[in-house]
This record gives C-alpha cells, sequence and structure tokens, in this order.
C-alpha cells in the first residue's frame, strides 16, 4: 500500500505544477472563460470549422524548426488531422513570431522526469496571446480524439485511450482547470507522462533534436520557431 499512494502523491504533485503553471488567473466569462462545459454529444459530433469559426485550424501536418540556446534546434511535426485546431494555434503564432525570444518558465525534472514548459509572453506562467487591436486572450477549446475515433471531443475530458498520448517527446498545450483555457503556453514531456492522456491536448512531437529538451533550464529562451513545411495546411 506504501508504494501506490506515494505514487499518488507525485501525481498529484505533478498535475498541480503543470495546471498552475499554464494560465494563474481569474477566469470569467468576459475574458473567453466557458460558463460550463459543452454537452457530450455536441462536443463530439460537432466539427472545429463549425463550432469554432474564429480559430485558425491545421488541415494536416506542419513541421516546426525551433532554435534554442542560441543555435541548437529542434524539429516538430504538427499533426493538424488530429488536432486541428490546437496544431492550427501553435503554427500561426509561429508564423505570427510570437515565440521568438520567450522563455522557458517553468522546468521539472524532479522528484521524476515531467515537463519543460513555455510560450507564455509574460515569462512568468500568467500570460497567453492578446490578438492585435484586442485586450482579451484568444483561448482554444481542449481538444482530444479517441483513439479510432473520426472526429476530437472538445471542451472536456475523455477516459478513452487518446490518439495522440503523452510519450516523450511530445508537445502538448498547458491550461488551467476551465478546460477551453489555453491560449499559447506548451510543454515538452521529459518522459512517458500516461497518467496526462485525456486531460490535455498533444498536438505533435518532437523529431529530431530530441536530446535537447534534457539540456533545458528555467529561464532559457526560445531564439526563434519558423515553419518549415505544410504552412498551406493552415487555415483562418
Amino acid at each position: 500500500m506504501h508504494k501506490p499512494f506515494q505514487r499518488l502523491i507525485v501525481v498529484s504533485l505533478l498535475l498541480g505544477t503543470l495546471m498552475l503553471g499554464a494560465c494563474d488567473r481569474p477566469k470569467t466569462q468576459a475574458d473567453g472563460a466557458p460558463s460550463t462545459p459543452a454537452s457530450t454529444d455536441t462536443a463530439v459530433a460537432a466539427s472545429p470549422t463549425n463550432q469554432f469559426p474564429g480559430l485558425p485550424r491545421l488541415n494536416g501536418k506542419a513541421t516546426v524548426l525551433m532554435t534554442l540556446k542560441g543555435d541548437k534546434q529542434i524539429t516538430i511535426e504538427l499533426d493538424g488531422t488530429n488536432a486541428p485546431i490546437t496544431a492550427g494555434n501553435f503554427v500561426d503564432l509561429v508564423q505570427k513570431g510570437f515565440y521568438n525570444g520567450l522563455n522557458f518558465h517553468r522546468v521539472v525534472r524532479q522528484p521524476q522526469p515531467f515537463v519543460v514548459q513555455g510560450g507564455d509572453p509574460k515569462g512568468n506562467g500568467t500570460g497567453g496571446y492578446i490578438p492585435v487591436g484586442s485586450t482579451a486572450e484568444r483561448r482554444i477549446p481542449l481538444e482530444i480524439k479517441p483513439k479510432g475515433g473520426s472526429t476530437p471531443t472538445y471542451s472536456q475530458a475523455i477516459t478513452d485511450v487518446p490518439e495522440l498520448t503523452h510519450k516523450r517527446g511530445t508537445i502538448a498545450m498547458a491550461r488551467s482547470q476551465p478546460t477551453d483555457s489555453a491560449s499559447s503556453q506548451f510543454y515538452f514531456t521529459l518522459a512517458d507522462i500516461a497518467f496526462l492522456d485525456g486531460n490535455y491536448a498533444v498536438f505533435g512531437k518532437i523529431t529530431k533534436g530530441l536530446e535537447l529538451i534534457d539540456t533545458i533550464q528555467q529561464g532559457d529562451k526560445i531564439t526563434s520557431a519558423k515553419v518549415t513545411q505544410g504552412i498551406e495546411n493552415l487555415k483562418k
């Protein structure tokens, strides 16, 4: 009984760290947080085009080259087939140059390898992307496609096995407790982390330079990020 109890404590600690790191600020209807989760039927059946018409989408694959530590590079393959809104949001921000110069504000390797998290313009885990001319962050819905499913589920966690799981080197969106609170903050997984599956939106994986994530320290900056393939699949 002792080891399962210890594992429960570790899981709770790590999960809490990730959620707090997403967007630590009050949520109101005015700034885009949902008042109630979408129903199961609506979330599963509706297409992202019709349900979320104002958000960018990635219809297919795209590749992003992220440069860290001056000249070290990571290649990320983004999966718009299984996570069109989540991947589209990231590609759109990369295309805008949003991530250039931002830092990794959270690195968690103890009590076990967990994540490195970045993408906050404030640099402290409390910010997100605010479009030009707006006073509110752009938020995207929690988007998770069940394995073998035809469409993603939106605005709610799932208990089924997802199509995209948290393997070492995946990229996913950080968020706070409301399911639709993700904006610009993302994380790379430092290990296989199955207990996050179904609760956070994975939208791609590192295909080259995976070893570099083990060297990232808190405060390290993203020198640049650019789309090298698949920009034609981005639809706004």
